[in-house]
């Protein structure tokens, strides 16, 4: 295993089997690499296993089945792309079929999903709608990613709010999934955010009086700048997040740091850090005035966990702070001291089932 391979599973195995790739599949797939130019390819012939059993699922009316073969192929042709950025004409192949998956999946889901295209910048946004079995109008949370997520990896996360009677829009920002080909990251997220809120405000379903942001890693920088910049937001959850990129810089690993420089459309990598620095909270969390639930843990190698302490001091509203000594970067090796109390606290934030 090389050094890129060794580095991405050191960081991210507990994401992989979190987020909906199977054990086996994660086993099987690392132990054989050689090296990092073989990662997308490995990745992409295990979605495509996934993809053919959905479709022999739909032909013999297997719906059920089918949609949830179809989200594995998906989430296994995503983390085949998530950080492949060094051969763009691969990892575009790997995102399309990541994209084709999941869209086949979504009326098969349980509840089912529907794809939202939102017209921004001269581009456009794409989520994905699921809303809770019964009448409306639903609670809603928008689900945003990080560097190196995107939609087609939120299903577990997804579910978890779902049964609890929050719906989920789970979407590419700029810099991200189907949006990171037109639209370069960017710092103010108040301004896309704003725009993915119009949308969902404006669907029939949804109350547009019960709205959260939840965002993960950059993400989890995503969510509090929307909540310092349009009063719709309700709830606010901040999972792994920075307070300042540009001050996490030198300790990344070289993998995120070449997506970061690929995403936002850096010229070197000095530069790619002075973009780095303009995602900061700074001048921003005294806007921060609705309930805020922060999320770190102590052994994060990628952002300090004292980003997470500063945006808990710092923001006006009703904050709390949950910090785990043993959690990684997005707590994904303590999922289950976290993952259930954040969506039990947006629930309740959002006064989900009354």
């Amino acid at each position: 295993m090389d050094e890129l391979v060794a580095s991405a599973v050191s960081h991210w195995a507990p994401r992989f089997t979190t987020n909906g790739v199977a054990v086996a599949d994660f086993e099987r797939v690392t132990s054989g690499l050689k090296d990092w130019d073989g990662w997308c390819s490995a990745w992409s012939q295990v979605g495509a296993e996934y993809e053919a059993l959905g479709a022999e699922a739909v032909e013999e009316g297997r719906l059920r089945s089918a949609g949830q073969h179809y989200v594995q192929a998906a989430v296994c042709h995503h983390f085949g792309k998530f950080l492949f950025v060094q051969d763009p004409v691969r990892m575009r192949e790997a995102h399309l079929a990541a994209v084709r998956c999941l869209d086949a999946a979504l009326p098969h889901l349980d509840p089912p999903g529907r794809r939202v295209e939102i017209p921004f910048d001269g581009s456009r946004l794409v989520g994905v709608l699921r809303l809770p079995r019964g009448p409306g109008p639903h609670p809603v949370t928008v689900m945003i990613p990080g560097l190196d997520s995107a939609k087609e990896e939120f299903r577990s996360t997804e579910a978890l709010f779902l049964e609890r009677g929050v719906g989920t829009f789970s979407v590419d920002g700029p810099g991200q999934g189907e949006a990171e080909y037109d639209l370069a990251i960017r710092g103010d997220w108040e301004v896309p955010g704003g725009a993915i809120l119009d949308a969902v405000s404006a669907e029939p379903d949804v109350d547009p009086d019960r709205l959260a942001v939840w965002g993960v890693s950059l993400g989890g920088y995503y969510a509090p700048r929307v909540a310092s910049g349009d009063g719709r937001v309700r709830a606010c959850v901040a999972l792994a997040g920075p307070y300042d990129f540009g001050e996490c810089w030198e300790r990344l690993p070289a993998l995120t740091r070449a997506a970061f420089r690929a995403r936002s459309r850096a010229e070197s990598d000095g530069h790619a850090r002075e973009i780095a620095h303009t995602l900061s909270l700074t001048g921003r969390t005294a806007s921060i005035t609705c309930p805020l639930l922060v999320v770190t843990g102590r052994r994060d190698r990628l952002i300090p966990w004292q980003h997470a302490v500063r945006l808990a001091e710092e923001a006006k509203g009703e904050t709390r702070l949950l910090l785990l000594d043993e959690g990684n970067h997005g707590c994904m090796n303590v999922a289950a001291r976290h993952r259930q109390k954040t969506a039990d606290w947006v629930a309740t934030q959002l006064g989900a089932g009354e």
